[in-house]
């Protein structure tokens, strides 16, 4: 302890890192005993089942041994605000921190940052280089050109998202451990830690209270009156990046830590406060520390515990025109002081039950089982390293839904939505910088959100309205000489990155303005699924709108085709090479956009009929973005240049498969006709199914020389459920588990460890279109297609799902039994705003039921 105190830093922070580096280059036959030789602590567990307080439902993981690699062993906690990562240690926890908000980059490192764009000087000129790329696309016997460099800006400053390092609990204690075990309760969103010490069996638990805004880490002994020293430290040790920071004593409980992520840079702090009731609570500096460094002890008690909250001086309100888009705020410490008062004002039970209480709140309202039967003897990892393709294991597959939903009620309720790695991040720099990529990413964050009923999505719109619209307004004018509405492109962070990211020829990732007309979909989902009137009056159709208004200035005449039809020119394939015109993925989003405003515009209550009337006269005129091609394929462009053997690892073309439904839905009369090598051309549902499928066979199974990430499997099951095929979702959906979970069921980008949440959050969507379907359609007076049981797995004989949200404010809970639907209810919102409409349900290929959704109607069906 003497050395941890002069060196201001954790020792056992340094050893954590030697064991994780040696923890991921030995055997380990032979990292026990050269951890041991190191002072580093090995387990052996002799418990033969999970802990007695685990789930008896299985609802949750558990482990015999600590964690020692950050990305696949520790486990996660957060509450939107803040977040922790647990490996479980006994005498000593270190507990890795997250702050939603604390990014380096931006205006808070460079004052002349922009958002990636041009200035304004220079608008007349990108305007006619603009001209000039569509000319050469045009006139280009491919339809192709090569690069759009010269309209492109350098990302400098962008930035990451970063650690706020960690906070060390050590217990002054060095007998041997036994009796271990560790476990992430998802019935409760507590972290638990249990072993014996001695004669003196211990338990630690861990949470982050969403209505205290606060994380708190608990600890007594089950078998002893009184608790050996505790010491809590704070360090940045390992977060190569971080300046060291300033720790002191607030009072003789609190430590202030105070910090820049760099220097200059965002500034954030950290209050930790200690209880002990029935003990003695100290706080002491660190003598000759510089900068000044303090500790926090625990004499005497018999229970302990720590609560601390985090902010920064960031200020989303603040990306304005009229803060200069400064994104900066007050001095988080204000705030803080009063937080935590408020957090400390009530007992330790008090603190958990009312945790509890709001999480339960939030995630019981759904419900699915799969009939699966808990493992309740066999470790979390254990059961993952026996987990095979389309064999699988229903236990697990639960866990994971279960699990995906607890990240995301745990990552998406602060100020800013879930990000690449939800809230979580240990690194200065992460991979891609844990930002909001928005060409596939943070909208699979949110497939789920609706149907599961999980109300977490707040966040989401505000970001947008805040990060997004005020510059993007900027973007619209000096890029695209648009004065409507706002604009964004692939890669976004927290402070307004509107511009088109330049970075080698990088148009195949930055060449991508229908990045806003993506999230409206979400705009749109969340109004349509809960008729929430005033929140589409005040919010969602403002954003809708202003999006729409963009795009209906963008589209411009087809001139390499000549057939009348409007294209986006140019565009890119999200993250494919070819910069050319009509890209399917763009028009298809485009196409549903404007469905959006004829939909939306009554309830939004808007009288601005001559905007009406332009969106449906371009939406007539628009290329619709459905070509079937040479070899049968749906065409990913508009020029007919798909390769069989592309395997890439974005489905951007089948975007109106799933998750949209210019496909699903399709409809001859309304995107049929158009013009095939100078002939009139009506496809039929059919046609366009059975290219979908051809093209998704020909994607491959999500392991391409591009990559091998979870997301774009989870992506490729959840389309290949809604073609209804359950042998193909099924080994797709068994195959991300296999080859992209790690032991603490993190969804891995790739075999290098890299950590992306997109395929965790994704994974319920996917096993939700299995077994329920309502896609969107394009007119709202068109009946609502409901499908039970569309793609069932033959190891999920046995289920059910209660409290599932479909459009129109209906709530539907349905049964399975030996493969069969058993019963289904359908329940509609007492209030649905002047928004009935029909609904037909099928299962089997078959229609079951018929109704109108009538506010205050109810309707079971058990015949079959």
């Amino acid at each position: 302890m003497e050395v941890f105190q002069i060196l201001g830093k954790s020792f056992s922070a340094h050893l954590l890192q030697v064991s994780t580096t040696l923890h991921g280059i030995l055997p380990y036959s032979i990292q026990g005993p050269l951890l041991s030789a190191l002072g580093i602590v090995t387990y052996v567990s002799l418990i033969p089942s999970a802990p007695p307080s685990f789930p008896s439902s299985g609802n949750g993981l558990w482990y015999t041994a600590p964690g020692t690699i950050w990305v696949q062993e520790f486990l996660p906690i957060g509450n939107g605000y803040l977040g922790a990562m647990l490996p479980g240690g006994t005498n000593q926890e270190a507990t890795q921190l997250n702050i939603e908000s604390l990014w380096s980059g931006g205006p808070f490192q460079d004052r002349s940052y922009n958002g990636g764009n041009h200035l304004p000087y220079k608008q007349s000129k990108i305007a006619t280089k603009m001209q000039n790329i569509r000319e050469a696309i045009f006139s280009s016997p491919t339809g192709t050109i090569d690069n759009i460099d010269e309209i492109m800006t350098p990302g400098d400053t962008y930035g990451s998202y970063a650690s706020a390092g960690y906070l060390i609990a050590t217990l002054d204690s060095t007998s041997s451990v036994s009796k271990y075990a560790r476990w992430l309760d998802l019935d409760e969103a507590v972290s638990r830690t249990t072993w014996s010490d001695g004669s003196t069996t211990f338990l630690r638990e861990s949470f982050c209270s969403h209505p205290l805004q606060a994380c708190v880490q608990y600890l007594n002994s089950t078998t002893s009156h009184v608790l050996p020293a505790v010491t809590y430290a704070y360090t940045v040790a390992g977060v190569d990046g971080l300046p060291a920071p300033n720790v002191t004593c607030l009072d003789d409980k609190t430590l202030s830590i105070r910090n820049y992520v760099s220097i200059p840079g965002m500034l954030y702090e950290i209050l930790a406060q200690a209880q002990a009731p029935s003990g003695l609570v100290s706080c002491s500096a660190v003598s000759g520390a510089s900068p000044p460094n303090a500790t926090l002890t625990v004499l005497g008690a018999s229970e302990t515990w720590i609560s601390w909250v985090g902010g920064t001086n960031y200020d989303m309100a603040a990306g304005n025109a009229a803060a200069d888009y400064s994104f900066q705020g007050p001095d988080p410490h204000n705030n803080l002081v009063a937080l935590l008062s408020s957090a400390n004002r009530t007992s330790y039970a008090e603190m958990l039950n009312g945790h509890i209480k709001d999480y339960t709140s939030l995630v019981s309202p759904f419900s699915l089982s799969l009939g699966q039967t808990p493992d309740l003897n066999t470790p979390t990892d254990q059961i993952l390293a026996r987990y095979r393709t389309s064999v699988g294991d229903t236990y697990l597959e639960w866990l994971l839904f279960n699990y995906g939903r607890y990240l995301l009620a745990s990552s998406a309720r602060g100020t800013l939505p879930a990000n690449l790695q939800g809230l979580w991040a240990d690194g200065y720099s992460n991979p891609w910088g844990a930002d909001y990529h928005s060409n596939i990413n943070i909208q699979m964050n949110y497939w789920a959100a609706e149907m599961s009923n999980l109300d977490v999505t707040q966040s989401l719109f505000d970001y947008i309205e805040n990060t997004w619209g005020p510059r993007g307004a900027y973007t619209a004018q000096v890029l695209y000489n648009i004065s409507e509405g706002f604009v964004t492109h692939g890669e976004m962070n927290i402070f307004g990155h509107t511009g088109m990211k330049l970075g080698g020829n990088s148009a195949q990732w930055a060449n991508y303005p229908e990045s806003n007309a993506w999230m409206m979909i979400h705009a749109w989902d969340h109004f349509d699924h809960t008729n929430d009137v005033q929140w589409w009056k005040t919010q969602g159709w403002p954003l809708v709108k202003a999006v729409a208004s963009f795009h209906l200035e963008k589209l411009i005449e087809d001139l390499h085709f000549n057939d009348s039809t409007l294209v986006t020119v140019p565009c890119n394939s999200p993250e494919q090479v070819p910069i050319t015109l009509g890209c399917a993925h763009a028009q298809q989003l485009i196409w549903q956009l404007f469905n959006i405003i004829e939909n939306g515009f009554e309830a939004a209550g808007d009288t601005d009929t001559a905007f009406l009337d332009a969106v449906i006269s371009k939406r007539q005129q628009m290329d619709k973005g459905l070509r079937i091609g040479r070899w049968g394929q749906l065409q990913e462009w508009k020029v007919d240049m798909d390769m069989p053997d592309d395997t890439h690892r974005h489905l951007s073309h089948l975007i109106g498969l799933y998750p949209g439904y210019a496909i699903a839905s399709y409809s001859p009369e309304l995107q049929g006709g158009l013009i095939v090598n100078g002939t009139f051309t009506r496809y039929t549902k059919e046609q366009i199914l059975n290219a979908a499928e051809t093209s998704l066979f020909h994607r491959g199974i999500g392991r391409g020389p591009d990559a091998d990430a979870g997301w774009e499997k989870v992506w490729r099951a959840a389309a290949w459920a809604q073609l209804a095929n359950e042998t193909e979702f099924y080994k797709e959906l068994t195959h991300t588990i296999e080859r992209n979970f790690a032991p603490n069921l993190f969804s891995m980008y790739s075999s290098d460890g890299i950590f992306q949440i997109d395929a965790n959050l994704g994974y319920p969507a996917a096993v939700l279109n299995a077994l329920l379907q309502a896609p969107d359609i394009a007119n709202i007076n068109v009946p609502l297609q409901v499908t039970l049981l569309p793609a069932l797995p033959l190891t999920w004989s046995t289920g059910k799902m209660k409290g599932a949200r479909i459009r129109g404010g209906i709530t539907l809970d349905f049964a399975w039994n030996d493969g069969r639907l058993t019963t289904a209810t359908f329940t509609v919102d007492q209030n649905v705003a002047g928004r009935e409409r029909d609904v037909i349900v099928n299962y089997g290929g078959r229609v079951i039921a018929q109704f109108r959704s009538n506010g205050g109607y109810s309707q079971t069906v058990s015949s079959f």
